[in-house]
Parts: C-alpha cells; structure tokens; sequence
C-alpha cells in the first residue's frame, strides 16, 4: 500500500481530487491513503502564522522555516517517507518514469508551495526530490500534487480493473498512445481502421505499436530522440 501526506496551507483546494473516480476506489480497496495536513496546526503563534516576509525586501511572503520543521518533523514520527517532495517551478519536470519510480514507494509526503515559495532551509534540511509539473507557475503547489497524486496511484496494482491498461498509456516506453474507437465502426461515415476489427491479437498489437510510433514523431519528436 501507498501512503502520501500532502502538506498545505489551503487543503480545501484538495478535497475534491481524491473523492471520486480511481483514487477513490483505490483507497476503498485499501491500495492508497492520501491525507492533507494544515500547515497551521504548526503556526507559530495564535494568529496562525506559517509566512513572512522575504529578508531582502520584494513582493510576496515566504513560508517559514519553523512550522515547516516541526511539521515534517511531526509527521515524521509516524514512519520515515522514501521521498520528500517539494513542488516548485524549478523543480525536475515531472514525466511518467518518474510517476512509475514513486508508485513502487510506501511513504511520500508532498509539500506544497504557496505564496513566494518556501524558505531554502527547508529545501536544503529535509527536502529529497523538487519536481514541477510544468513550465509555468501556479497559485500552490495543491494543483500540483493532485496531479502527482492521480499519476501515481493510478499505476499501483489492482487500482486499474485490467492492470495492463496502465501499461499502454502515453509515455510509457517513451511513446505516445495510439488511436482507440468504440461503437459504432461506421460514424457518418467515418470507419472504425478494417484491422481492429477481424480479431487477430498480433496485428492489433502490430498496428497499434506502428500507431503509437506516428503519431509520437508527428507529436512529440523530442521523444524519439536517440531512438
């Protein structure tokens, strides 16, 4: 089993993700456990305080050092994290070797940015991976561990209802997904290619794999590189 602790100064942006479709039903099958902590349980004095203002001077606050410690340190107590994950801009970009390397963990904890971002210190004492989602910036870093959350738990076995899904999606083997129909073969005319339709699971395969190679050098060619 998965276990992820997602670190947040707004956890209400995260209640919806995790309440429906596949990561509900692999929580319900006991496969994954998603818990979001409130940074403030860790504040600092009785206004709740987890920001201030960077030393330096410029916009924006910074979160501080001190309830990030102690709620690393808090949660910690329950059991050491394979990873500690700080989502950031500058981080290594998520791609799906990466989703596929965390799925194998047990402990994950994902700190979520806010604001100007966290202090370095944190970065540098407890941190073990940064990885962004892409080359833009967000509010939080909520967004982002939602979707690193799906991702990954998505590809834990038993989640999927035909395991080998998974095994078929982009970027898996650095390619990009084929073509896929259902009912009706014939849509105003448009058919549905002859081939996925006599039953022979070699070609299928075949022409899938052909497919899948197309579309990746029309789409991304960057993917093929070195191929």
């Amino acid at each position: 089993m998965l276990h992820i602790d997602i670190l947040t100064v707004v956890p209400e942006l995260l209640e919806g993700p995790f309440s429906h479709s596949i990561l509900k039903r692999a929580q319900d099958k006991g496969l994954l456990t998603v818990k979001t902590h409130n940074l403030r349980q860790w504040a600092i004095n009785k206004h709740m305080q987890v920001d201030d203002y960077a030393f330096g001077g410029g916009a924006g606050m910074v979160l501080m050092c001190e309830p990030l410690a102690n709620a690393i340190e808090s949660l910690q107590e329950t059991g050491a994290y394979d990873e500690i994950i700080y989502l950031t801009p500058d981080g290594k970009t998520f791609q799906q070797s990466m989703a596929n390397r965390l799925s194998m963990l047990n402990r994950l904890l994902l700190i979520c940015g806010h604001y100007k971002g966290i202090d370095e210190r944190i970065r540098t004492q407890y941190v073990t991976l940064e990885i962004s989602i892409g080359d833009y910036v967000l509010s939080g870093g909520e967004i982002a561990a939602a979707v690193i959350t799906d991702s990954i738990g998505r590809l834990i076995p038993g989640v999927l209802n035909d395991e080998t899904s998974a095994l078929f999606d982009s970027f898996q083997d650095n390619l990009l997904a084929p073509p896929v129909y259902t009912r009706p073969a014939d849509f105003r005319g448009m058919q549905v290619p002859e081939i996925l339709l006599q039953g022979d699971p070699k070609k299928v395969a075949e022409w899938r794999f052909e497919q899948s190679i197309q579309r990746t050098r029309e789409r991304r060619p960057d993917l093929l590189e070195g191929e």
